[in-house]
C-alpha cells in the first residue's frame, strides 16, 4: 500500500503539477493576506513607488486619459510625467472595480492593493516549477517552491500585499524567460522568451540587461546548433512584434519623445532592428559555425554602432539628470549602489543563495554535458552567472538573483538529499537533510547574521528609522486632512505618501523626471530663509510641512548647517511662517506660508 500510495503521489506530481502549483500559490497567498492584514487595512504602501502607482490608477479611473501619465497632484498645476506604462495598472484597476461592487471605494482600494502583488507570484511559481521539472526531475518542483517561499527573502518582498509597484511583474517575466530558455520545444521556448522580454520592457527598462542576456543566450544556441533556427526565428518575431505592440498600446504621450528611460522610439527601434536581424539570420542559417558566429557579431555591431550614432544622448545615464541631482540624490539611492557597498548584515543574506545557485547550476551543467538537458542547464548557468555579476553593479538586482538561483539550489539538493536519506546512520538520515536544507538554501546566512555582533544599527539609526515610520503612518497623515486642502511644500520622500493619503498636493517625489522640483526642495531646505521662501512661493505652496528626525530631514541638517531647515529644526522663527496647530502627539510641524 505504501508503494501504491507513493506511485500515486508521484503520478500526481508529474501529471497534475499545474493544478498543484496553483493550489500551493493559493495557500501562500492566503497566508500572506492573513499575515499582512493590518497593512492592508491601513493601506500601508511602504514605498514611494507603491503610493505613486496607486495615484496613477486613481487618476485613470477618475477619467485621466489612457496615454496621459502625468501626475497633476505633484508640482501642480503643471504636474510631471511618470516614465512608467499602464500595464501594471490593469490588474489593480480591475480588482478595484470588482471589489467596488461589494464594499466601499476605500476598502476596494485596500483589497486590490493587497491582492494585486500576489497575482504575478503565481506566474513565478509556475515558471520555476516548469524549469525545475525540465532540468532536475518531473517531481522536483515542490522543492523549488519551498526554496522560493522560505529562502528568497529579497524576492518574496516584491510580492507582499501592498507592494503594487511594477518590479513583481518584471520578475514574473524573468521567470518565464528562464523557463523558455530551457524549454526543449523550440517554438514554445522562443515564444516565451520573446514575449516575456517584450512585456517586461514595455513595463520598464529595469530588466533590460537580463532581456539582452536572454537574447544573447538564444543566439549562442543557434550559433552552436543550427537546428535551433526555429527558436531564434520565433523569438525574433515576438521580440520585435511584441515590443512594437507594447509601444502602440501602452507608451504614454511623454514616452513618444526620444528619451532613454523607457520604451520610447529609441528602444523600440533597437527591438525592431534586433528582431529583424535575428530573423534574417535564423531564416538563412548557414551550415558553417564560423559564418553563423560572424553573422551574430556583425548584427551586434550594427545595433551597437547604430545606437551610438543615432542616440548619443543615451550613452550615459538613461535618467539624463543634471550632474547636481546625480550627486545630491541619484548616486545616493541605496538600492542603486553595488551590494558590496552595503553593510555586511544586508549584503551577506542577499548574496548567499545566488552564489549557491550558481555553483549548483555549474555543477548540474557539467553533469548534464552528455544529456539532452545540457543546453538548458548551460543557459541557466549563464543567466545565473549574469545575475550574480549584476549584484556587483546594483543591490536592486538581489530579488532577481535570488529567484534565478532556485534551479541551481534544487539541483544541488537533488544530488545530496538522496545520499543523506539512504545513509546507514539514523542520525545522518534525520539530521542530514535538515542541515543540508539550511545550507543549500542559504538560510544559514540569515541565522548567522542574527548572532554575529557586526554592522548592527546603532541607537541613532534605530531612532531615525522609527521616526521615518511615524512620518509615513496612515493614521498620522490622516490627521492632516483637518487642515483645508492646499499645496504643501515638504520632503521629497514624503510627497507621494502625502498625496495618496491626504487631500493635499505636494511639490516633489523621488522620480528623475521630477528633477527640477527635487532640486528646488533641496535648495529650499538647504539655503537661506529668503531663498527658501522664494522657492516655495514660486511653486504656489501655501503650507510647509516637516517631520523632524525623518531620514531626509537629517540629511538637510548634516549637509547644510546654518541653512533654512537647520535653523528651523533648532527653533528659529520666521515672520513669513505661521504655525498651524495639529493634533496632540503629531510628529509633524506645519506652517502657513505668507
Amino acid at each position: 500500500m505504501i508503494a501504491t500510495g507513493s506511485t500515486g503521489l508521484r503520478r500526481d506530481l508529474e501529471q497534475r503539477w499545474v493544478t498543484l502549483v496553483l493550489i500551493a500559490w493559493l495557500a501562500v497567498a492566503a497566508w500572506f493576506l492573513h499575515e499582512r492584514w493590518t497593512a492592508i487595512r491601513w493601506l500601508s504602501l511602504g514605498d514611494t513607488d507603491d503610493n505613486m502607482r496607486l495615484m496613477q490608477v486613481r487618476a485613470w479611473l477618475g477619467g485621466q486619459g489612457w496615454y496621459d501619465l502625468r501626475q497633476y497632484r505633484m508640482n501642480p498645476p503643471a504636474g510631471f510625467d511618470i516614465h512608467w506604462s499602464r500595464i501594471v495598472d490593469l490588474p489593480i484597476a480591475g480588482l478595484i472595480l470588482f471589489f467596488r461592487q461589494f464594499v466601499s471605494p476605500s476598502w476596494a482600494e485596500r483589497l486590490a492593493c493587497g491582492i494585486a502583488p500576489l497575482l504575478p507570484l503565481s506566474v513565478v511559481m509556475l515558471a520555476l516549477a516548469a524549469t525545475v521539472r525540465r532540468l532536475v526531475a518531473p517531481i522536483a518542483w515542490p522543492l523549488a517552491l519551498i526554496v522560493l517561499v522560505t529562502s528568497c527573502n529579497a524576492t518574496m518582498l516584491m510580492f507582499m500585499p501592498e507592494r503594487i509597484d511594477h518590479h513583481n511583474w518584471q520578475l514574473a517575466c524573468l521567470a518565464v524567460t528562464v523557463a523558455g530558455l530551457c524549454d526543449p520545444r523550440q517554438g514554445r521556448g522562443g515564444l516565451q522568451v520573446g514575449l516575456a522580454s517584450a512585456v517586461s520592457l514595455s513595463i520598464g527598462l529595469e530588466m533590460l540587461p537580463y532581456a539582452a542576456m536572454a537574447g544573447a543566450i538564444i543566439t549562442l544556441r543557434w550559433i552552436w546548433t543550427p537546428g535551433e533556427a526555429k527558436r531564434l526565428a520565433i523569438y525574433a518575431l515576438t521580440l520585435g512584434g511584441g515590443g512594437g505592440l507594447g509601444f502602440l498600446l501602452f507608451a504614454s504621450y511623454a514616452n513618444r519623445a526620444m528619451r532613454c528611460d523607457a520604451l520610447t522610439p529609441v528602444w523600440l527601434s533597437v527591438l525592431v532592428v534586433a528582431g529583424a536581424l535575428l530573423l534574417a539570420m535564423a531564416l538563412w542559417s548557414p551550415r558553417s559555425l564560423a559564418v553563423r558566429l560572424g553573422l551574430a557579431v556583425a548584427a551586434g555591431a550594427v545595433i551597437a554602432v547604430g545606437f551610438a550614432l543615432l542616440f548619443p544622448q543615451c550613452l550615459g545615464r538613461p535618467e539624463q539628470v543634471s550632474p547636481e541631482l546625480a550627486r545630491t540624490w541619484l548616486d545616493n539611492v541605496r538600492e542603486a549602489k553595488p551590494l558590496y557597498k552595503h553593510p555586511f548584515r544586508v549584503a551577506f543574506p542577499i548574496a548567499t543563495l545566488p552564489v549557491i545557485g550558481l555553483i549548483g547550476a555549474l555543477v548540474a551543467a557539467w553533469q548534464a554535458r552528455h544529456r539532452s538537458s545540457a543546453v538548458g542547464w548551460t543557459a541557466v548557468a549563464l543567466f545565473t552567472s549574469f545575475a550574480v555579476a549584476m549584484l556587483a553593479w546594483q543591490a536592486r538586482a538581489g530579488p532577481a538573483a535570488q529567484m534565478l538561483a532556485v534551479p541551481g539550489a534544487v539541483a544541488l539538493a537533488a544530488m545530496i538529499l538522496p545520499w543523506l536519506l539512504n545513509h546507514r546512520s539514523p542520525l545522518v538520515r534525520v539530521g542530514g537533510p535538515v542541515a543540508a536544507f539550511v545550507v543549500l538554501t542559504g538560510m544559514f546566512a540569515g541565522l548567522a547574521i542574527r548572532w554575529l555582533p557586526i554592522d548592527r544599527p546603532n541607537a541613532y539609526t534605530r531612532r531615525v528609522n522609527a521616526a521615518t515610520g511615524e512620518c509615513l503612518r496612515t493614521s498620522r497623515l490622516l490627521t492632516l486632512n483637518r487642515v483645508p486642502a492646499a499645496t504643501v511644500f515638504t520632503f521629497v520622500d514624503l510627497g507621494p505618501r502625502l498625496i495618496t493619503i491626504t487631500h493635499h498636493d505636494a511639490i516633489a517625489g523621488p522620480y528623475h523626471r521630477n528633477g527640477d522640483a527635487i532640486l528646488d526642495v533641496q535648495h529650499a531646505f538647504g539655503r537661506n530663509p529668503a531663498e527658501a521662501r522664494a522657492i516655495m512661493k514660486r511653486h504656489g505652496a501655501t503650507l510647509l510641512l516637516v517631520c523632524p528626525n525623518m531620514a531626509e530631514a537629517t540629511i538637510y541638517r548634516a549637509r547644510n548647517p546654518g541653512g533654512f531647515y537647520d535653523r528651523l529644526a533648532h527653533g528659529a522663527t520666521f515672520d513669513w511662517l505661521t504655525p498651524v496647530p495639529l493634533v496632540r502627539g503629531s510628529p509633524y510641524r506645519m506652517f502657513r506660508i505668507s
